[in-house]
């Protein structure tokens, strides 16, 4: 199966450092949802959410070069800023004083009167703080209770819940809400999981996000590229073997399917398998890529052959890129120099290589084919082809201020 392509070189953004962080809650059954039942799969994931509350950060090439912040999904994916928008025309259209609609509607939930979609997408837009989302999860109940799932079919309200909570920080009640069996059918697309399963990646929650990702599943919320991408980033941020399981399995799941894997996910996978030192599984990984003309390819690939111990296959690779004569408007092709810190130490141990890749490196350097970010570095950066990021409106642009304001974004810093 071909990877879904995206633009050749993944470069979208300056190299800069994420946070590293682990956290979350070990996960409950995950496996069985994302395997179908298969027991294995249920102590590989249960053994993967221990392995990776107490493994250290990765180093050498898998570092961050100084700076600081991931991206994986955009504006286009998550609309934060259109969310943020129409917030501040709900607003307007109260005269900037949401109590006296907050009120109305508490009497309506101590009358059981009935809850419209209106109200309840205002009331959506309209919460500020913490004790606001706490009255629309309870407006939320009713108008479930009242409406069921066949009023979900003129419009979507988890996307909004997820897009309030991801602004004030809020992911206890999203991760509670989507959970719930009450609450079957409120959350029926993709985008809800998706702005959760990012929040909670972003916060080092991969645990929970993998858990959010098997709620998906069990769900029956069809995946699509983007919950790929996610679940191939979790799965390299994991870092541990079981990890590496989960993503032979979710590949395995799509090619049964025939579901396009974004480029990004391959990446992520082949990353993934390196990690663990599982170099056949980073070679299949590598084989299923048809679009090799960009700088995160090649550098997985002088990796994948230099753990397979093919120094010589490393030295052509880097020698043709050095001969390639790229035209000054297309982007060219670099080699971190982590990765070749790496292949350095690696050729001391044959001189004659080693003065090829010393005279390789240079020309490489002259050219401009050096650049410091690491792999993760560019794992992370979007592809030129794709929008910006999504990013949080600031209070100036708001004009409102909102509880616990946040100073970026959808960015994983």
């Amino acid at each position: 199966m071909a990877p879904r392509e995206e633009a050749s070189g993944g470069e979208g953004q300056a190299c800069e450092r994420p946070a590293l962080g682990r956290g979350g809650r070990p996960g409950r059954k995950m496996a069985a949802m994302l395997a179908g039942g298969s027991q294995r799969v249920v102590r590989a994931v249960r053994a993967a959410v221990r392995c990776s509350a107490v493994r250290p950060p990765a180093s050498g090439c898998w570092g961050c070069a100084p700076g600081g912040k991931r991206y994986l999904l955009t504006e286009d994916d998550i609309k934060l800023q259109e969310f943020q928008q129409m917030k501040v025309a709900i607003r307007n259209e109260v005269h900037g004083n949401k109590d006296p609609y907050f009120k109305s509607i508490k009497e309506k939930l101590k009358k059981n009167g009935m809850i419209l979609k209106n109200e309840l997408k205002n009331l959506l837009h309209l919460c500020q703080t913490s004790s606001d989302v706490e009255l629309a999860r309870k407006v939320i109940y009713r108008y479930h209770e009242q409406n069921g799932i066949a009023a979900l079919c003129n419009f979507k309200f988890g996307p909004l819940f997820m897009r309030l909570c991801y602004e004030l920080d809020l992911e206890r009640p999203a991760v509670e809400l989507i959970k719930d069996q009450n609450l079957r059918g409120f959350f029926s697309e993709s985008t809800s999981f998706h702005i959760l399963m990012t929040m909670l990646f972003k916060k080092g929650h991969f645990e929970s996000a993998l858990e959010v990702l098997v709620e998906m599943k069990k769900q029956g919320i069809p995946f699509n590229k983007e919950t790929y991408l996610l679940a191939f980033a979790i799965c390299y941020k994991l870092d541990n073997l079981e990890s590496c399981k989960i993503s032979a399995k979710l590949l395995e799941e799509a090619q049964l399917k025939g579901d396009m894997l974004p480029l990004r996910a391959f990446y992520f996978a082949v990353a993934t398998a390196l990690k663990q030192n599982d170099v056949a599984q980073a070679k299949f990984y590598c084989s299923q890529i048809i679009k090799t003309e960009n700088k995160l390819y090649n550098n997985l690939k002088v990796l994948v052959q230099l753990r397979s111990g093919l120094l010589e296959e490393v030295i052509k690779t880097l020698e043709a890129a050095v001969e390639v004569d790229t035209p000054p408007f297309v982007k060219k092709i670099e080699f971190s120099e982590q990765v070749l810190a790496t292949v350095r130490e690696k050729m001391e141990e044959n001189p004659n290589l080693s003065a090829k890749l010393g005279d390789i490196c240079t020309k490489l350097q002259a050219s401009g084919r050096i650049t410091i970010c690491t792999l993760e570095d560019m794992l992370f950066q979007i592809p030129s082809s794709k929008k910006t990021p999504a990013k949080l409106l600031n209070q100036k642009q708001l004009g409102y201020q909102a509880a616990k304001p946040r100073p970026s974004d959808l960015l994983l810093e």
